[in-house]
């Protein structure tokens, strides 16, 4: 992970407190939070990170994180059960775990309200939240006026409006000192829903765009996130099918973890290319894994502002992806860093993929414009446009 260099001017340390749900698990937004975590502290920062529940399968995202982390409820959400019936509800066995279950929200709330109370007097301090759901929780936690707090959305409008997050945010952030979204599209989407403090500020990248060739020619196509529904995988597989159909030699490489495997790995022996898709699982080094690559595939349903496509670019991958946000557009210039194909047009990104497999001149001048096009992503200036925050709300 990038070391930012510069460190704040004396008396300007703040204390920063990022707080989520769940900052533990294998995902874009967890990576981020535990990315500015250690980018805060390695400026002189006060930082605690902080879950409020544990992850069920924690991720090791900093070897040495330089920032405190802390889990607030002891144990991961239960599944959600409804009682069946009024008796049930009035049982001795669900009372005793509704109890239990506020004793230890109670138990929860006091921990961070006492972290929060023991900021010194002259510090300056802010809550950083890391989505609609870490905003409402955060409410009922006791804290002095003079923290304060800002609530990040790390996915598009788009995504919002289809979910509880639209209202979640329009009813709660415009109490908060910012509202940050990740495009300036997608912020202009909530101004224009009356959230009066809607502002852009963007994820950073996890390494500092990487030196050497661009799109290395291994004929490896790359997808990376979780094994999920929502990222569509099985279109990735449609297409690499007819695309490769006519061009031996090239792999498809799934990078991540979750519940679809089965079924991935069942159409890929259906489409019969199963002996061209490699699943490689959890890997830590991601910055080496995008070097393996000569092209990175995006095929999801939504997506906000998805790092794998930052990632990639910093690593001087091309990037195909279906048009999906306006965080998208910021990230692939279409015809110059990489193809945008319309959403869920599958003979369309078979075509995008076929071209770029055909063409290594094409993949070389994408990939060196990818990586200079994300270059403003650098840690280093993220931070600054955080320090830059920061001032503008204590003033």
């Amino acid at each position: 992970m990038t070391e930012p260099q510069t460190k704040v001017a004396r008396g300007a340390a703040r204390h920063l407190f990022l707080v989520g749900i769940d900052v533990d698990s294998l995902g874009g937004s967890q990576r981020v939070l535990h990315t500015l975590a250690q980018g805060f502290a390695g400026r002189g920062h006060t930082v605690d990170l902080v879950g409020i529940r544990p992850s069920p399968e924690p991720h090791p995202f900093v070897a040495d994180p330089a920032y405190r982390r802390t889990t607030l409820y002891r144990a991961p959400a239960p599944p959600a059960r409804r009682a069946a019936s009024l008796a049930e509800r009035l049982g001795p066995a669900h009372l005793r775990a509704a109890r239990a279950e506020r004793a230890e929200r109670a138990r929860a709330r006091a921990l961070l309200a006492r972290r929060l109370a023991a900021v010194p007097h002259g510090v300056r301090a802010h809550v950083i939240a890391g989505s609609p759901w870490a905003v409402v929780w955060l409410q009922s936690v006791p804290r002095d006026r003079r923290i304060t707090v800002v609530g990040q959305y790390h996915e598009s409008f788009l995504q919002a409006r289809a979910t509880a997050n639209l209202q979640l945010i329009l009813q709660h952030y415009p109490a908060l000192e910012k509202a940050l979204f990740l495009s300036e599209a997608d912020a202009a989407e909530f101004r224009r829903r009356r959230l009066p403090n809607a502002a852009v500020m963007p994820n950073p990248l996890p390494f500092d765009p990487l030196p050497g060739p661009s799109a290395p020619d291994t004929r490896r196509i790359g997808a990376v996130g979780r094994l999920e529904e929502v990222k569509r995988l099985d279109r990735l597989l449609d297409a690499f099918a007819t695309a490769s159909a006519v061009r031996p030699g090239w792999e498809l490489h799934l990078f991540g973890d979750g519940p679809q495997e089965p079924q991935l790995r069942a159409l890929a022996a259906r489409l019969g290319i199963a002996d061209r898709v490699r699943f490689r699982g959890s890997v830590r080094d991601m910055a080496a894994a995008y070097r393996e690559l000569s092209v990175l595939a995006l095929t999801s349903e939504r997506e906000g502002r998805p790092m794998a496509l930052a990632e990639a670019s910093a690593a001087g991958v091309p990037c195909v992806s279906f048009d999906l946000s306006g965080g998208v557009r910021e990230l692939v210039a279409d015809g110059r860093t990489g193809t945008l194909v319309p959403h869920g047009d599958t003979e369309a990104f078979a075509a995008a993929l076929g071209e770029l497999m055909a063409d290594g001149a094409l993949r070389e001048r994408y990939g060196r414009a990818a990586r200079a096009h994300v270059a403003p992503l650098a840690l280093p200036a993220v931070l600054d446009r955080w320090e830059a925050l920061f001032e503008e709300i204590d003033r």
